[in-house]
């Protein structure tokens, strides 16, 4: 059976800084930091690549960007769980923002955040597609009954006319 302590403790704090930061209270969202604290932001707050060290620069960056942000949803990411040692809890979390899905790193010691990393996955809107929804590839769309189709441009780029479309024996044997 799964040790949850560690999931529990990860999500209650989420929780906590997630209804902070909801609120636009930025002094009870940092308080759920370490005073020896970092933030790592890739594009998903500060629209840069960004790393706030201790809370001051965590309360100057949030007072910047936390408006035009709108996080919302933050949880341990699905199909993860937290781990424990002997540095503390790390946990993999999802989270959204306004215009995007974000996906992050938590870390905490003593029951606050010790490190935070923040990114972008996609934005809302342009979600890219996957499974059957998926564009063809270029060369398949390109390819008419063995033919390139001249339409596509590029053609050099896909295989010759007459070449084998399966692997080739090793030339080395």
């Amino acid at each position: 059976m799964l040790d949850t302590t560690a999931n529990a403790e990860v999500q209650m704090l989420l929780d906590t800084f997630g209804v902070a930061l909801e609120r636009g209270d930025i002094a009870a969202a940092t308080d759920c930091f370490q005073d020896d604290c970092y933030w790592r932001d890739l594009v998903t707050f500060t629209w840069n690549i960004h790393t706030s060290e201790g809370k001051g620069q965590i309360t100057a960056m949030l007072a910047a960007r936390l408006a035009a942000a709108k996080p919302t949803g933050w949880k341990i990411a699905e199909g993860e769980t937290a781990t424990k040692d002997s540095g503390g809890i790390t946990a993999w979390i999802e989270f959204e923002t306004g215009v995007a899905q974000g996906y992050g790193l938590i870390r905490l010691k003593a029951g606050k955040i010790w490190t935070l990393l923040t990114t972008m996955v996609e934005l809302k809107g342009h979600e890219e597609h996957k499974g059957f929804t998926r564009p063809l590839a270029a060369h398949a769309a390109c390819v008419v009954d063995q033919d390139i189709d001249p339409a596509c441009g590029g053609g050099d780029l896909l295989w010759p006319r007459g070449a084998e479309t399966q692997s080739s024996p090793d030339p080395g044997r």
